[in-house]
């Protein structure tokens, strides 16, 4: 199969807008794509062989001309595809811009969103969430994100003064750990051992991996 042009995404998009009514024509002004039905606002169309930013500064511009506004790209396949098609398709209603695709073998044209206001649903629980890990953070370590040995999160600081009590008292019970160090989660985070900092000595007890010591060079500053 050829690789599609610009110029092979017109023809389709020109007849999918005439099946709706639409009178159409090409290289209208700065428009890729210009289409009219009785006294409605016009129509407009950006072809474009992929997303880019090029792309939606340009329809953003169109929005001055007409709130009908859609970007049109070939339609591909694949995992990679289908998640950029999706990520783009979020970033278009945001900016209030519809998209299309075009299929290359017989030209079909897929409507993915309509150019509409951008309302967006507010969560609570996700707001939630972003409430419990910014109180849970102790001070401010991450400095807008330039950290040397990756992001400080509430959970990290726990993990970090689980292994300080460790490095001084040795292999010691989960609920010491949590009393003494103040950790309400002490247990769990050294059972779950996500950065491999702690190890299971016999039931309930936990003591520092090489790896734990290591976390406690890295992060003795928290």
């Amino acid at each position: 199969m050829t690789k599609m042009r610009e110029a092979d995404l017109y023809h389709p998009v020109k007849a999918y807008l005439q099946r709706q009514g639409y009178e159409v024509k090409g290289e209208v002004g700065a428009a890729d794509v210009v289409a009219r039905r009785a006294d409605e606002p016009p129509l407009i169309v950006e072809l474009k062989l992929g997303f880019s930013l090029t792309l939606f500064h340009q329809g953003i511009a169109r929005l001055v001309v007409t709130d009908q506004v859609y970007v049109a790209v070939p339609h591909k396949t694949g995992k990679p595809a289908v998640r950029a098609l999706k990520d783009n398709v979020a970033l278009a209603r945001r900016v209030g811009l519809g998209v299309l695709t075009v299929r290359a073998r017989d030209g079909h044209v897929e409507v993915h969103a309509d150019p509409v206001p951008y309302a967006p649903r507010k969560s609570k629980k996700k707001a939630a969430r972003l409430l419990r890990a910014f109180d849970r953070l102790q001070g401010d370590p991450n400095a807008g994100g330039a950290t040397r040995h990756g992001i400080v999160t509430g959970y990290r600081q726990d993990a970090v003064r689980c292994a300080r009590f460790l490095a001084v008292h040795g292999p010691s019970k989960g609920a010491q750990v949590k009393a003494w160090a103040e950790v309400p989660q002490a247990t769990r985070i050294m059972a779950d051992d996500h950065y491999g900092w702690f190890c299971r000595v016999s039931r309930g007890v936990y003591d520092l991996t090489d790896a734990g010591r290591q976390g406690m060079a890295d992060y003795g500053e928290l």
